[in-house]
């Protein structure tokens, strides 16, 4: 073909087929404008798509700004080239402002950018728009506002235009099916859909099958989604990677590891999806799979190691954290700062409380999460001064969230150096930002004053809770149990069934505390076989260690052995400490030296142990054995452990820390002071004691 055989139609061909070649499409232009082609508004209007779909936006805008007379086909193409919801919908105001008439397309384009919370409003008006100028039976525009709705979370309005829509084709079924899977809580719906769709004789494609096992996967609907998956294979999509994937996803929500594996091996391609999926299944296993992922040359992204490093550290693999470390510090991945929040938390765990301190000041910038994971970090570990610091000097950044509220109160709440004033500031704090009914926070608040000894406090914060989840229930019950409140627990217990929740593996724990306390052992039998009986929860070590304080503290010492020796994986050193005090209590002397011997050798260098023991000895007057006891434990350099006191200095408004203070403490710089005041406190109260006998012998001597 000659220069002059060619013609704006040649040349607009010529631009269609230079998508994929941006440089290409740069000579075509310059040919266009050379020989005055530009001219024709169909040349620009090719131009524009080409640029929108090679990246090169910007040229296209520019394409656009120099046309004369720009037809509605120009609008539209350079419509559809925006990335930026926002500035699309800006695009799409000015259009109208100068009188453009919209057609099918327009409002198809319009909408498909209306696809958050905050780009919805407009979305209805043009809803509107559509359905005053007749375009709504367009199936384009149809399709269009039901993915809208869907996206934005409004499934009901999606499903109404769905269903009023004359034409649906594979795209409209899709769409329906796509808001289903995105809300959750629809996998009926979804199921019914698919059927329909099914029966109207539309044929399913990936994208169905996705959306239908991810509806499924929503609520672990695990015998429709195996239903789905037979079709799935029937229909030759057995092998397709999206399809796979959320097959994967979903037997490992249902905790059918054998058949996500069985997936995973069947998939002639597997992506960094597939691979990332099966690294969140297997703890154990991880490392070697993420090593076969490399051999593989699927190269991971941030999401994969945020799951592995979550892998390694539930594993306690400290090795292969710091190996994991090292590598995302050479592949730059250290700079992503989720995967950097992920090293936050994996120190905290592995209770290197310098590796996390050190990530977390080289980091570039800090979101919430980071400033969150530190804070929980010194809470998880005891510095609970550090983590108050931390959360005063997180608040001047950025506002707090339910969960940086929950991890402050949880460090105030097991700490004996921190003024409760600070929590009621946080109290305080969190009512100002709207935080006070969540769940997460009211827990928090709950279990922190009844630890504090405020469970009036508690109780309050539990009546302002209007929406009240288990998490509530537990905390309460846990906080009663906490002070012994065995009535209260007891009718909260109830409370909460008549309500309709059902209490986990904790709200079971504080109810058997609270029967051991109170001796009530018949009551916290059958709270236990209720448990395992009607709740189909096995009893943790924790549950069977309660059960053994109950028995010992009633004197059912066979009974209390009996249950120590069901604990999963041995008794730890609280359920033998508490047992042995029972012991002592009643003078079981050959039990208490079974427990004592088995305390010693888990911790030797452990005072409790021996004193108990020495203790009950003495009871007995069995002199020398005491005399035993006490040379061990000068042989073995063991001193009796210091019991410390606390007081809250309530003059200092701002004071940080309670003061600690010990038996013939002279620690303080102002001790002399110290004793002094104590020496004259206690002539006070002698005083006032010898005037209250006087007082009572001159009574008794008159009514005589």
């Amino acid at each position: 073909m000659g220069i002059s055989e060619i013609d704006e139609v040649v040349v607009a061909l010529a631009l269609k087929g230079c998508r994929e070649d941006v440089n290409l499409g740069t000579q075509v232009h310059s040919l266009a404008i050379r020989s005055g082609f530009i001219e024709h508004v169909t040349v620009p209007n090719s131009l524009m798509s080409m640029y929108s779909k090679t990246g090169k936006f910007n040229n296209a805008k520019c394409v656009f700004d120099g046309l004369k007379f720009p037809d509605r086909v120009s609008y539209n193409t350079l419509l559809s080239g925006f990335e930026n919801g926002k500035e699309a919908l800006v695009f799409v105001h000015w259009m109208h402002s100068i009188g453009v008439v919209f057609d099918a397309v327009s409002y198809t384009t319009a909408i498909s950018h209306c696809t958050d919370e905050e780009e919805f409003l407009v979305g209805s008006q043009l809803h509107s728009l559509v359905m005053r100028f007749g375009v709504d039976n367009d199936v384009f525009v149809g399709n269009a506002l039901v993915t809208m709705y869907s996206k934005c979370g409004y499934i009901v309005e999606g499903e109404r235009v769905f269903l009023e829509m004359l034409c649906k084709d594979l795209v409209s079924w899709n769409a329906l099916l796509s808001g289903y899977a995105q809300e959750g809580g629809y996998s009926g719906e979804a199921a019914s859909g698919f059927r329909e769709m099914m029966r109207e004789g539309v044929k399913p494609d990936h994208v169905s099958f996705t959306s239908a096992v991810s509806a499924c996967g929503q609520e672990k609907c695990l015998e429709l989604a195996k239903q789905i998956h037979g079709l799935v294979i029937k229909m030759a999509y057995g092998t397709h990677v999206s399809v796979c994937n959320v097959l994967i996803s979903l037997y490992y929500k249902c905790d059918v590891t054998e058949d996500a594996n069985k997936v995973f091996q069947s998939m002639n391609e597997r992506n960094v999806v597939s691979w990332t999926t099966m690294l969140s299944m297997n703890d154990e296993k991880v490392v070697s799979i993420f090593n076969g992922m490399r051999r593989d040359g699927v190269y991971p992204n941030h999401v994969t190691f945020v799951g592995l490093i979550h892998s390694i550290t539930v594993k306690n693999s400290l090795t292969d954290g710091q190996m994991v470390h090292g590598f995302c510090l050479k592949t730059n991945f250290f700079s992503e700062l989720n995967v950097a929040n992920s090293f936050v938390t994996m120190y905290a765990k592995f209770e290197l409380m310098e590796d996390m301190l050190k990530v977390f000041e080289e980091l570039d910038q800090r979101d919430l999460i980071s400033w969150n994971a530190l804070i929980s970090g010194y809470a998880q570990n005891g510095m609970s001064r550090e983590a108050l610091q931390t959360f005063l000097s997180a608040s001047m950044e950025l506002p707090p969230n339910e969960y940086t509220f929950g991890s402050v109160l949880s460090a105030i709440a097991s700490s004996e150096c921190i003024s409760l004033k600070h929590g009621q500031r946080c109290h305080t704090c969190l009512i100002k930002r709207g935080f006070n009914s969540n769940p997460i926070v009211s827990g928090a608040l709950l279990d922190m004053y009844a630890k504090r000894g405020s469970i009036s406090e508690s109780q309050g914060v539990f009546d302002e809770v209007s929406d009240r989840s288990q998490v509530s229930w537990t905390a309460i019950i846990s906080a009663h149990s906490r002070h012994g409140d065995y009535e209260s627990v007891m009718a909260l217990f109830e409370e909460m069934k008549k309500k309709g929740v059902s209490p986990d593996s904790i709200t079971f724990l504080s109810i058997l505390t609270a029967c051991g306390r109170k001796g009530m052992v018949d009551t916290g039998i059958d709270i236990f076989n209720s448990m395992v009986r009607d709740y189909s929860i096995e009893p943790s070590s924790e549950h069977y260690a309660c059960m053994v304080d109950m028995f010992g503290r009633a004197g059912r010492l066979k009974e209390a052995e009996f249950f120590l020796a069901q604990i999963p994986g041995g008794p730890g050193i609280s359920v033998l400490q508490s047992l042995l005090g029972a012991c002592r209590i009643y003078g079981n002397v050959d039990m208490a030296t079974r427990v004592a011997n088995t305390l010693i050798a888990l911790e030797p260098e452990q005072s409790g142990s021996y004193v108990l023991m020495s203790n009950l000895f003495a009871e007995k007057g069995q002199w020398d054995k005491v005399a035993n006891i006490r040379k061990g434990m000068r042989d073995k350099g063991v001193k009796k452990e210091i019991g410390f006191s606390w007081v809250d200095v309530g003059s200092i408004e701002y004071s940080l820390n309670l003061h600690g203070f010990s038996s013939d403490d002279k620690s303080h710089p102002r001790t002399e002071e110290i004793y002094w005041m104590a020496e004259c406190i206690g002539s006070e109260l002698k005083h006032l004691e010898r005037d209250k006998e006087e007082s009572e012998f001159v009574t008794l001597a008159c009514i005589i």
